[in-house]
């Protein structure tokens, strides 16, 4: 997401993103992914950051009306999740990163725009890169988990890297449950190792 960022001197837009949610709110969140980052650069952690009516509308010239309103469709959208904390209480934000992606990820940077000038804009998740198969490999060779890296390869990105209805953060975690569920699985026994099986159970017997 910090790509998406414009200089504090204009406002980078998105055109598919004006379209999905209206070009006031996609100015609002370009807005707040800036404020985001600068968070981030101060050490936020949880993804939880504030913002005042006052200083949004000094950034973006929206008054707190149309702001309440953008927020509310960028609310709808599941872009962003709002609460308020703190004594007193001020309105605090977070991006679903994830949410935003899922919309901008098939576009090409002659898509994107600025107010000021053209701008390349690089769309990256900073949560998660696809690792490749010599990756997974490695990592299983690391655990001696004997868990088949190509099949968890293959499985996931039958699935786009999905984890049910979520995109995967941590491939290596993925690996972990993978594994817990590999030992969960009975045992199959080869029929030479069932016949002899059966064999020595028969001596005990003579």
């Amino acid at each position: 997401m910090k790509h998406l960022l414009s200089s504090t001197a204009f406002i980078v837009l998105n055109k598919e993103l004006a379209r999905q949610v209206g070009l006031k709110e996609a100015i609002l969140l370009a807005d707040l992914i800036s404020k985001e980052e600068y968070f981030i650069a101060k050490g936020m952690t949880d993804g939880w950051f504030f913002n005042t009516e006052a200083n949004i509308e000094q950034d973006t010239t929206l008054n707190p009306y149309h702001q309440r309103k953008c927020i509310r469709t960028l609310k709808n959208h599941q872009l962003i999740e709002v609460k308020r904390k703190g004594i007193p209480a001020k309105q605090y934000f977070k991006i679903n990163q994830e949410q935003v992606l899922q919309i901008l990820k098939n576009l090409s940077f002659k898509n994107s725009i600025t107010i000021n000038k053209n701008k390349e804009i690089k769309i990256i998740n900073k949560y998660f890169k696809k690792p490749t198969i010599q990756e997974v490999q490695s990592y299983c060779l690391e655990r001696k988990n004997n868990i088949e890296p190509e099949a968890f390869w293959d499985f996931y990105e039958s699935k786009d890297w999905f984890v049910g209805k979520s995109k995967m953060k941590c491939w290596k975690s993925a690996v972990r449950n993978w594994e817990r569920g590999d030992k969960k699985k009975p045992k199959t026994m080869s029929k030479i190792d069932a016949q002899l099986n059966e064999y020595l159970k028969g001596k005990e017997y003579l």
